[in-house]
C-alpha cells in the first residue's frame, strides 16, 4: 500500500447501544426515498429513520433514536432481516453518519450487509432470544457498553458474553483491513495502471 494510504483494521467495536425493534425493517424505513436526491452522502444521518422519528407534522416521536439517553450510541441492535428491500447504499451511509459503527441483529439482507462492509461497519448475528435479551439490557442500561468482537466472534454486555455469527469473508476483510476496496485501488494505482497497459483489450494495452 502506498505511503499515506491505509485501511484501518476493525477487530472490535465498543460503545453504548440503541435498540430498534421489529422484523423486516427495510431500507426505505432506514432512509426514505425522498432523501436520496443528494450529490454526496454528507448530512444523511439526520434523515435516518425519519418517517419513524417524526410524525406528519414533523414533530418528534418517542423513537429510540430521538431519545437523549441513546444520542451517543454507536452500536445498533436489531431483529430479523434488517436492511431488506432496495439495495440503496444510502441506508448504511445514513446510519454511519448518525453515529453507528456496528450492528448486531438476528439476520441481515445480504446486499445491505455488503454495503455496510464497504463502510467498515460489522453486521454480526445472534439468536432471537439473545438479541431480545440484549435489547432489554440496553433499554435498562442506556449508558452501558456493548463490545462487538469481530475477530473473536462474540458480543459482550454487562456480565454476559454471547457467541456471534460473523460472515467469514466479512471477518477477514474487517480484521485484515481490506474492507475499503476504493482505498486499496487508489493505493495500488501504479500497479493497476501497469497491469492494464499489458492487457490487449484495454485502450493503450499491448496489441
Amino acid at each position: 500500500m502506498s505511503e499515506g494510504v491505509s485501511v484501518p483494521s476493525v477487530s472490535t467495536v465498543s460503545g453504548a447501544a440503541v435498540p430498534i425493534r421489529g422484523n423486516d425493517i427495510d431500507t426505505d424505513q432506514i432512509i426514505p426515498a425522498r432523501f436520496l436526491k443528494v450529490v454526496t452522502f454528507e448530512g444523511l444521518g439526520q434523515f435516518a429513520f425519519f418517517d419513524q422519528r417524526y410524525d406528519e407534522n414533523d414533530e418528534p416521536t418517542d423513537h429510540p433514536m430521538n431519545q437523549s439517553r441513546h444520542e451517543d450510541a454507536t452500536v445498533l441492535v436489531v431483529n430479523a432481516n434488517f436492511g431488506c428491500g432496495s439495495s440503496r447504499e444510502h441506508a448504511p451511509q445514513a446510519l454511519m453518519r448518525w453515529g453507528i459503527d456496528a450492528i448486531v441483529g438476528e439476520s441481515f439482507a445480504e446486499i445491505f450487509a455488503g454495503n455496510c462492509l464497504s463502510l467498515g461497519i460489522p453486521t454480526v448475528t445472534a439468536s432471537s432470544d439473545e438479541i431480545e435479551a440484549l435489547q432489554d439490557w440496553v433499554d435498562a442500561n442506556p449508558d452501558g457498553e456493548v463490545t462487538v468482537d469481530v475477530e473473536g466472534e462474540t458480543v459482550t454486555y454487562g456480565s454476559t458474553t454471547v457467541e456471534a455469527g460473523v460472515d467469514e469473508g466479512q471477518r477477514t476483510a474487517l480484521v485484515d483491513g481490506i474492507w475499503d476496496t476504493t482505498a486499496l485501488m487508489r493505493s495500488n494505482e501504479a500497479a493497476i495502471e501497469a497491469t492494464a497497459a499489458e492487457l490487449p483489450y484495454v485502450d493503450g494495452g499491448q496489441s
